[in-house]
């Protein structure tokens, strides 16, 4: 099996569109590890574009960089950080459902001719009831 070369602080960087700064202040917060270094550069494996995309995805589900930093060394056996996780996940499901409503009422809004749209009846309906105005 080949070895897959490491890449340097700048090449992670331009993949994840994150600074070299940033990463630094990831590195030092233990969200992420450098493998080396190749001279004065931080060279990193491969997959931490994969554990920083993780981490960028945790950050805009609302997630604190300490929170991330628990999660990313959980065990199974974690049983509150387990409760946590499916409370945030709750918290992420109603967080859906109020965007997944406000999309389809925008949707609607673009092609109604009721003045305001605001007032649309349809409108209205479909922001407090989702799927039902369907």
């Amino acid at each position: 099996m080949p070895l897959t070369a490491a890449l340097d602080i700048a090449e992670v960087a331009e993949r994840t569109g994150m600074t070299a700064s940033a990463l630094r202040f990831y590195e030092r917060r233990g969200l992420i590890r450098s493998s080396g270094r190749n001279g004065l550069r931080r060279t990193f494996s491969p997959d931490v574009v994969d554990r920083i995309a993780l981490i960028s995805c945790a950050q805009a589900a609302g997630f604190t960089l300490a929170q991330i930093a628990v999660f990313l060394v959980a065990s199974p056996g974690d049983a509150e950080l387990r409760e946590r996780m499916a409370a945030k996940a709750h918290a992420l499901d109603q967080d859906i459902d109020r965007l997944t409503r406000m999309r389809d009422s925008l949707r609607h809004a673009a092609t109604c001719t009721h003045t305001p749209l605001v007032e649309c009846p349809e409108f209205k309906t479909r922001i407090r009831n989702g799927d039902e105005a369907h």
